[in-house]
């Protein structure tokens, strides 16, 4: 899909290559580049994912690099469920209401 200008756009950009990154990480990590993306509104006139472009942030920074996404959707959640972490929540629960029943 391409984007054009003022679109909502997510790009990528290489910040340390892997020679530049610092010694005491694990190797597997030092292998690769560290990277930044990003979203902000597109300032070039059209683009499509691949492209080098250029974005605005919300906080006006002017930033480039390669589009990844347009209109990229939010995909962040809480992972899977922990059933330790349930049946400790409904033991605190237990615990406050017979605190409650004794008057405390």
């Amino acid at each position: 899909m391409k984007a054009v200008k003022g679109q909502w756009v997510q790009i990528e950009a290489q910040i340390l290559s892997p020679k530049e990154r610092a010694q005491g990480i694990p190797e597997d990590t030092s292998k690769l580049p560290y990277v930044m993306r990003v979203k902000g509104y597109l300032e070039d006139d059209e683009a499509a994912p691949g492209d080098t472009v250029s974005i605005r942030t919300l906080i006006q920074r002017l930033l480039t690099g390669k589009l990844l996404e347009v209109e990229p959707a939010y995909k962040h959640n809480f992972g899977s469920h922990v059933a330790e972490l349930a049946d400790a929540g409904n033991t605190i629960s237990q615990l406050f209401r017979s605190l409650e029943d004794k008057g405390h």
